[in-house]
């Protein structure tokens, strides 16, 4: 399973809403993709980061750091070539970081969720 695949199946396992990849490589050099979902709230935000944390960690892929811990309506997952981002529906909203960087490709998620 790819680290992408492991990301999109925890996130979608633990009912990450809208879950979105966008192909970053022609906008950093430091990390290939993005990775977004929404959490309905906080307890699901942090199932989400734990089962992502655990599907990567037992696929063989490190994780760098977790930011967003506490009281935090956006968690950040590093794992080097993938920044994953768990957002609160209103914290996503605000930062709509689709639209910031909507001129780049998306990654077709579809085949690796949950039918």
């Amino acid at each position: 399973m790819t680290k992408l695949e492991c990301v999109v199946k925890a996130m979608d396992d633990k009912l990450g809403d809208h879950i979105v990849a966008i192909d970053m490589r022609d906008a950093s050099p430091i990390f290939d993709t993005f990775v977004l979902c929404t959490a309905s709230n906080e307890r699901l935000m942090h199932a989400i980061k734990d089962a992502v944390k655990e599907e990567c960690e037992k696929n063989g892929y490190d994780v760098k750091s977790v930011e967003g811990l506490r009281n935090s309506k956006w968690i950040l997952i590093d794992l080097g070539d993938i920044v994953c981002h768990i957002f609160a529906s209103d914290e996503r909203e605000s930062y709509n970081l689709e639209k910031l960087w909507g001129d780049m490709p998306r990654i077709n998620v579809e085949g690796m969720l949950a039918k």
